[in-house]
């Protein structure tokens, strides 16, 4: 089956939760597989924090022949997020309105105008309904935002790592991170490497709250006994660094913080508890043991609250990160998910 990218433009006034608005945008998606006759075999990804569109790059052992969501029988959609880098409308892309990058003058959104710019390309691409909605860490958060604001549209929802509000220890962490970009002398410049320094400096705070203990000890630890400086660990931490720097900016990294931390299901509803209750899609929900950013007690919270939902823990010496490398388990997990009539919250 053959991958192919689009575009998709919205050329009518977006107006934002917080307040901002958009003359238009674009937003770049990927497809995989064919639709077929009956329009049933949607399978919509939606990427974390520094992803893209191409969901095979980063995720390519669930869309394979024989895979849980194998392109031979379905039609896979992802699309780069609002404010994002990778072909979708951002702050280095030009304002209509100035003839000028936005930079520092992208206005602020949230995970609900994020999920409201996907429906809208969802109602072009004409899909009434769609099979199963899945998303990690922030591309959780959007899915079950999606999966509450529209619950007659998914059959099924996974939803991995991620939480119904975003925490103070998490939003702490963005903060840090935040921190580390605005000491950048250069952050203030309208210039696409404004900040860039300061984000490397952001990444290596990220990748703390990323992996765990057990993770860096068995990949990190030296290999002599007689080191007294270069330690493996640091240069790992500036690699993952420069790593992001060579295909991101700051303002995306900046905006995209900031709608993870203003993620709160409950937002002007009665409760988190009433929102998650709006949820129809029969739901898998999936933590890790040793993520510290997003505890399994987030995810046994979601569990215990959205109708239909069943719980799974994966065990890994990775942490949050553990769902970008246990495919082999998450891959089980997933296919025993979509297999079963029903599901029980353990």
């Amino acid at each position: 089956m053959v991958k192919q990218d689009h575009i998709f433009h919205y050329n009518h006034p977006f107006e934002l939760e917080a307040g901002g608005k958009l003359s238009g945008f674009q937003l770049k998606y990927t497809t995989l597989g064919q639709l077929n006759r009956e329009r049933d075999n949607v399978i919509w990804v939606i990427h974390a924090l520094t992803g893209s569109s191409d969901f095979t790059d980063w995720w390519k052992d669930l869309f394979t022949t024989g895979g849980p969501f194998d392109p031979r029988h379905h039609f896979i959609v992802c699309a780069n997020t609002l404010g994002g880098c990778y072909g979708s409308t951002g702050p280095l892309s030009v304002n209509p309105d100035t003839g000028k990058n936005y930079f520092h003058d992208f206005p602020q959104f949230t995970n609900r105008d994020v999920v409201a710019s996907f429906d809208l390309l969802r109602q072009h691409l004409g899909l009434e309904k769609i099979n199963t909605l899945i998303g990690p860490s922030l591309g959780g958060q959007q899915a079950m935002e999606w999966a509450i604001t529209q619950p007659s549209v998914f059959e099924n929802l996974i939803l991995i790592a991620t939480n119904a509000q975003h925490s103070p220890w998490g939003i702490a962490f963005n903060e840090a991170q935040r921190m580390a970009i605005e000491a950048d002398q250069t952050w203030k410049e309208n210039d696409a490497r404004a900040g860039l320094e300061g984000m490397k400096a952001a990444r290596a705070i990220g990748m703390i709250s990323y992996r765990a203990h057990d993770g860096f000890e068995k990949t990190q630890s030296e290999k002599t006994n007689d080191k007294v400086d270069g330690f493996r660990a640091a240069s790992y931490q500036r690699y993952q660094g420069q790593k992001l720097a060579n295909r991101f900016n700051a303002f995306t990294y900046w905006l995209l913080s900031k709608a993870m931390d203003s993620h709160h299901v409950g937002r002007g509803k009665t409760s988190v508890e009433d929102a998650l209750k709006q949820i129809k899609a029969k739901t898998l929900v999936v933590g890790i043991q040793t993520d510290c950013l997003f505890p399994v007690v987030e995810q046994r919270y979601l569990a215990e609250h959205i109708n239909q939902a069943s719980l799974k823990i994966i065990s890994s010496d990775f942490g949050h990160d553990g769902f970008l490398v246990e495919f082999e388990i998450f891959k089980k997990i997933v296919s025993e998910f979509l297999t079963k009539e029903t599901v029980a919250i353990p």
